[in-house]
């Protein structure tokens, strides 16, 4: 505290948002994605679009779509422990079925988490399978990839991101505290004057939506909460069942653990009835999501969940019915606890999908602000870093190893990530539609492209290296809608017109990011430009012999 507190806050702001900067862009950046997984999953489904609209006009009774659901479970996954069906909404037309396979043997290998799930999209009209729709995870991969990255253990994943959103906060923190005319340099901009400009950039993305980037950070760490701080249940339950009774008793109706096999079957009880009474219980509210536990057991259970609506909760009522009986057990959530509910409203606040269109286009953009502001942060440290080399530079000198590193990692990470996204879709259109494990080829595409775009930002951390990424990204993403053109039914010219709506929307989106991405290429050709103007001036001053007089002058001495 040597040079005063602000002083310490500004080091403290500093260090805290760039050692974890690089994920917090990838954070962000999926995340901002999540908001439309739907949209970007449905985009990725071209056999869909056809259909859509017939299939809006006219939907299927959520009855009758939950019977053609579980008969189809019923030959798919009888022997899984868990089903879990989610029925369509506005924005995913089709039925979502998912199935726990049957443990592995005693000895065998264990499987992946990820590939303990099958899944299905189901028609909702007869039930079917809609196998015409290509196998692709869509805007599910960007969703899990922002808290679960991907080729790692889901629960290192989660730690190395909670750690980074807790240095996220101390950065907002102790950058509200540096500033303190932050509100105030919000309304100024100051362009061509280096260093003074991005700091401007950075000062205004980051107060544009500051309630946003304080909440967002803030509740992502509330969501996983009990995983980074699970003491408090342990010691207060530790006599009275441990962790396990603790969420039986906030969250009632909401464990798996409860569930125990009797052995006996006994086929499932017909489902249409127990829909139909949870959705009069709730007042003629639509059904969500059905988990059937244990079916085909004597200890079947059915819970039903009610569809999210405008509530900020993420926790949904529910009910629950004997699934060899079809008899009401109970009700569960109509009256949450205190503590339930704060964390509910917490966790609907980061995931918004409570949102409508309009405000759910304004958690977008304010999430694009958010990379803005992680990016600008990044390259401001290495403009910064960069002044205490410019006597060097100047000499035809080299940058040190640690801003070298800097600069490599930014341009793998602001300027490739785009690029690995804007191939991920390319991909999802290119690839063989008879390809094994379609979704994960997809998947490793983003992953080559976006690893041979660090390798080489690392390998040449130049102003070009800037301007090729940006503007392969660009053209990627200004193409996506030609790309649709000529895959899919529903060209922007059809789209625009007459839907499907998440398909125009998809478009139009990507062509503003892509145009976005061409804009930052002029900035950057335009700094080329200028630093090598000054480099050229620069060494024609050296090569000038010196004035005539002062030759003279110098002889004479």
């Amino acid at each position: 505290m040597k040079e005063g507190f602000r002083q310490s806050m500004a080091w403290l702001h500093t260090w805290s948002g760039l050692l974890v900067g690089w994920v917090l862009f990838l954070v962000f950046a999926a995340g901002t994605a999540s908001y439309f997984k739907d949209e970007i999953t449905f985009w990725m489904k071209p056999e869909l679009h056809a259909i859509a609209q017939t299939q809006t006009q006219a939907q299927a009774p959520q009855a009758k779509t939950a019977e053609g659901a579980v008969a189809f479970l019923q030959q798919r996954g009888a022997d899984a422990p868990r089903w879990f069906i989610t029925l369509p909404t506005e924005r995913e037309p089709s039925t979502s079925v998912l199935w726990l396979k049957p443990p592995p043997p005693p000895g065998s290998a264990p499987v992946e988490r990820r590939r303990r799930f099958d899944r299905a999209m189901l028609d909702p009209a007869t039930g079917q399978a809609m196998s015409a729709a290509r196998d692709t995870r869509g805007g599910e991969f960007f969703y899990r990839l922002h808290f679960d990255l991907h080729y790692m253990p889901a629960i290192w994943a989660r730690w190395i991101v909670g750690f980074c959103a807790m240095f996220m906060l101390v950065a907002i923190f102790s950058g509200i505290v540096t500033h303190k005319r932050i509100f105030k340099d919000f309304f100024t901009f100051r362009p061509k004057k280096g260093q003074r400009s991005w700091l401007d950039a950075h000062n205004v993305t980051a107060v544009l939506a500051l309630p946003y980037h304080l909440m967002i950070t803030y509740t992502g760490l509330v969501t996983l909460m009990f995983m980074y701080m699970p003491w408090g249940p342990q010691v207060a339950y530790k006599d009275r069942g441990g962790e396990q009774a603790f969420f039986s008793e906030a969250f009632p109706g909401g464990g798996r653990d409860q569930f125990k096999a009797s052995g006996n079957k006994v086929p499932l009880a017909p489902i249409a009835p127990m829909v139909a009474q949870a959705s009069a219980h709730w007042g003629g509210a639509a059904v969500g999501r059905i988990t059937v536990h244990l079916p085909n057991d004597a200890n079947s259970v059915v819970s039903i969940a009610r569809a999210e609506g405008p509530q900020l909760s993420h926790e949904q009522p529910s009910m629950q019915f004997n699934g060899a009986t079809g008899a009401l057990i109970g009700a569960f959530g109509e009256a949450a606890k205190p503590v339930a509910e704060t964390r509910g409203v917490l966790y609907g606040l980061h995931i918004g999908r409570f949102a409508d269109p309009l405000l759910r286009a304004l958690f977008f953009l304010s999430g694009i602000a958010g990379c803005l502001m992680v990016a600008t942060g990044l390259l401001l440290w290495a403009v910064k870093e960069r002044q205490k080399f410019a006597k060097a530079l100047k000499q035809g000198g080299r940058i040190g190893f640690g801003l070298r590193l800097v600069d490599g990692l930014n341009v793998g990470a602001v300027a490739g990530l785009p690029v690995a996204m804007a191939a991920f879709f390319w991909a999802n259109r290119l690839l063989p539609l008879d390809v094994a494990e379609r979704g994960a080829a997809e998947i490793r595409w983003f992953f080559i492209v976006w690893g041979a775009a660090a390798v080489l930002g690392l390998l040449r951390p130049t102003l070009r290296m800037w301007q090729a990424q940006l503007g392969l990204g660009a053209l990627l993403f200004v193409l996506l809608p030609v790309l649709n053109a000529f895959t899919g039914p529903a060209p922007l010219t059809v789209s625009l017109r007459s839907g499907p709506s998440a398909v125009a929307g998809f478009d139009l989106v990507v062509m503003a990011l892509g145009l976005g991405l061409a804009g930052a290429v002029w900035l950057v050709e335009r700094k080329r430009r200028k630093t090598a103007a000054a480099q050229e001036a620069a060494k024609k001053k050296l090569q000038q012999p010196p004035p005539s007089g002062l030759a003279a002058s110098g002889q004479g001495s």
